[in-house]
């Protein structure tokens, strides 16, 4: 009686593992990653109920106190253990507390490279409750000035190798603004951090220095371009910083992992999910100045990699380096990162070994992200029933001529059907807040949509566009608004604008990206018109660029056009200009091509652009 019974319980089994996998194949990774998520958010809740909020500088001063000696940042063959950075991040502290006297909640802003000192620093001003606001290190002049103003600091830190172009600006800094160097000689005005830290104590703060009274409270300011124009400081608050150095953890990473960070640290990504995301693991970081594709497999050899973090440049950079005997002998086990398309995807695995790469998606200030733990090529994440009950998110319809969401006759949006293209944007909740940017409340304002589905509703609008599959499975597909994403940077359109309409013969411009085959993101393009009886000069519109703006940020090409068409709000109409890209084919008004050899722009001949086409010439 028994055996029979037993082997009709077996044949059961079977038959429902054979079930689950042709009705539900991601049920297991699913259920797997969702128990991840409700793990640490217990654990968040836990601590905020006993009153003892935890924060990412909390659990790193906890792994000094237990593995002092493990090796936390490993920079051009120097180890800093954990008790290192805590006894010179402290040193920092000490420098404040007691030659330029900082108030909890008081801003510094950061200008520095990856390196080690600027962990110290970061975490230095965090030990007394700083709010610490990381300068992109591309950006010069104006835009500098003003990412600088935008978020009143009491210090600005600057790094040796960046010093030049703070005094750029020093005479336009207001007059209480601290400036300290990390270099030992420093002009006038400006004070050498170098030099007080070598007589500074290297005791521990008082916690009753940076303990939070909630999470919610400010922990960086980080600059991203955003949708809505210049570059503005995103708030991130001690929760989010803790939810984003949980990413490594949630794809699988451990204490025993190295971790390879070449990404700029002044990036959410290099500083929360990188350099958070090895303190959350209590894990040791290979810090890279900047990112190199012909020395980034031996980097990996030498230091025992076995995570490395990436964007699509990246992986499209190491495909595209001479193909050598050995690429697949490494440790190399877990990429993490996002941007990388299909094709490099397959290439990149199939050239350098079984790496599992878990793409990520979501904004700095951003209160929805997803996480593609299964490993499906292409795909950003995944969604299901248990996700959503989490994370509102929808996928709307969206009117590309007019750049804005379609609305009925009652004035709702519509969702759009599974495999069609739609704006993501996240519910506003209690839960999912979104904390906008610092100062100006338009900018905040700009990036929520209100009376969405109902009267009352508020959702964060991403700017992105994407396509949700019949798996449920999410992909990116573009960048809309004033903003396209090129060398893994985010370029304001209207900035750039405004930096090409700052020339005296211009009298309009219109900037935006367009697609170049075999490139991650989108080129810049600039269509100009001329002031009347005003001439072109192609070398000022050259110098101009490349003077005041990052040199990703500079327009690849160029558009002469008579008239600019405008939308029915006064806006330049882009969607028309970026379908026609930058074909001398198709486009009859005048194109030109920017040249950094001849250090102007010239005409864009048919043989140039065949080049461009074949990948022949560098963007």
């Amino acid at each position: 009686m028994l055996l029979p019974w037993v082997s009709g319980l077996g044949a059961g089994i079977v038959f429902l593992h054979f079930l689950q996998k042709l009705l539900l194949p991601y049920f297991w990774q699913d259920l797997w990653f969702l128990l991840k998520v409700i793990r640490c958010g217990i654990r968040i809740e836990r601590y905020r109920r006993q009153g003892e909020l935890v924060t990412v500088l909390d659990t790193f001063l906890s792994h000094a106190r237990r593995q002092p000696r493990k090796p936390f940042i490993v920079f051009e063959g120097d180890t800093y253990t954990y008790e290192d950075v805590d006894k010179r991040s402290s040193r920092v502290a000490h420098v404040f507390l007691n030659h330029s006297p900082l108030a909890k909640g008081d801003t510094v802003a950061l200008l520095m490279s990856n390196e080690p000192d600027f962990v110290h620093v970061w975490f230095g001003l965090a030990k007394l409750g700083c709010v610490v606001a990381f300068l992109n290190t591309n950006i010069r002049s104006h835009s500098l000035l003003h990412c600088v103003r935008s978020c009143q600091p009491r210090a600005l830190v600057v790094g040796a190798d960046l010093l030049e172009a703070v005094e750029e600006i020093l005479p336009s800094l207001p007059a209480d603004l601290r400036v300290w160097a990390v270099r030992d000689s420093v002009p006038r005005g400006v004070a050498s951090l170098t030099e007080k830290l070598r007589t500074a104590s290297d005791k521990p703060l008082p916690r009753s220095h940076h303990v939070a009274s909630n999470l919610k409270t400010p922990s960086l300011y980080i600059f991203t371009s955003g949708t809505t124009g210049v570059p503005k400081a995103a708030v991130i608050t001690q929760l989010q910083a803790l939810k984003g150095a949980a990413g490594l953890w949630a794809f699988g990473c451990t204490s025993d992992d190295i971790i390879y960070i070449t990404l700029p640290l002044y990036h959410s990504s290099g500083a929360i999910l990188g350099i958070g995301g090895c303190i959350e693991l209590g894990a040791t970081c290979v810090l890279k100045k900047k990112f190199s594709a012909s020395q980034f497999w031996n980097d990996c050899k030498k230091y025992n990699v076995t995570v490395f973090q990436y964007i699509g440049e990246i992986c499209r950079y190491l495909c595209k380096q001479p193909k050598r005997e050995g690429e697949k002998d490494h440790q190399v086990r877990l990429a993490v990162g996002n941007g990388v398309r299909s094709d490099v995807w397959r290439e990149f695995l199939d050239r350098f070994g079984n790496i599992k790469m878990c793409e990520l998606y979501g904004a700095t200030e951003g209160n929805i992200c997803f996480m593609n733990h299964t490993g499906k090529i292409g795909a950003v994440g995944r969604t299901n029933f248990f996700y959503k009950l989490f994370f509102t998110f929808e996928l709307i319809k969206y009117d590309f001529q007019k750049d804005e969401p379609i609305r009925n006759q009652q004035g709702w949006c519509s969702h759009v059907k599974k495999g069609e293209p739609g704006l993501l944007i996240s519910r506003v909740t209690e839960k999912n807040p979104f904390f906008g940017y610092v100062g100006n409340k338009k900018h905040t304002e700009k990036k929520l949509l209100c009376d969405v589905f109902k009267k009352g509703d508020v959702y964060f609008n991403t700017g992105d566009l994407m396509v949700q599959d019949h798996e449920n499975f999410l992909y990116f597909c573009d960048r809309l608004g004033d903003t396209f994403r090129w060398k893994g940077e985010n370029i304001a359109t209207t900035e750039v604008a405004d930096i090409i309409g700052m020339l005296d013969f211009i009298q309009e411009s219109n900037v935006y990206g367009v697609a170049v085959p075999g490139c991650e993101g989108k080129a810049g393009m600039a269509s100009i018109t001329l002031k009347p009886n005003k001439s072109l000069d192609l070398e000022k519109v050259y110098e101009q660029v490349v003077t005041f703006l990052p040199a990703y940020a500079c327009p690849r090409f160029l558009r002469i056009q008579e008239k600019m068409e405008t939308t029915g709000t006064f806006k330049p109409k882009k969607f028309q200009l970026v379908q026609e890209g930058f074909s001398p084919l198709k486009i009859s008004d005048p194109l030109y091509f920017m040249d950094n050899l001849k250090k102007t722009y010239v005409p864009l001949t048919k043989g140039l652009y065949d080049q461009i086409m074949l990948g022949e010439i560098k963007l």
